[in-house]
């Protein structure tokens, strides 16, 4: 099982959101600070900066199966997003998180603030 912090199209009511069937939504979420997102066209991608921004989401409990459909999903093999230990603001300071983490060059993408609404 994995505790797994999501922030875009993933969210509830996000149109992949369908890829969290049967999992256990845990709790709206918030990082620490030291993240920027940025709208890559249709689905965000939080990146590390420094001073960067705290970043709004869902935290899920995911089994084996739905992490191994979300990392193809997400393009890890590809270089596209890396899973990454992600720190959240209370109550969930101490829990230990993934996220996934963009590695693409982000320049000329509109960064989006601390959150990311579709549509």
């Amino acid at each position: 099982m994995t505790r797994l912090f999501v922030y875009g199209t993933l969210k509830r009511g996000g149109c992949n959101h369908h890829y969290m069937a049967g999992q256990q939504f845990v709790s709206e979420a918030v990082t620490q600070p030291g993240y920027r997102l940025y709208d890559l066209g249709g689905y965000p991608g939080m990146v590390e900066a420094e001073g960067g921004l705290s970043i709004e989401g869902d935290l899920w409990d995911v089994d084996d199966e739905c992490k191994a459909r979300l990392d193809i999903l997400e393009g890890i093999d590809e270089g596209e997003y890396s899973q990454e230990v992600v720190p959240l603001l209370p109550p969930y300071q101490a829990d230990v998180v993934q996220g996934y983490i963009y590695r693409w060059p982000v320049s000329g993408r509109p960064e989006l603030g601390p959150v990311w609404r579709e549509g």
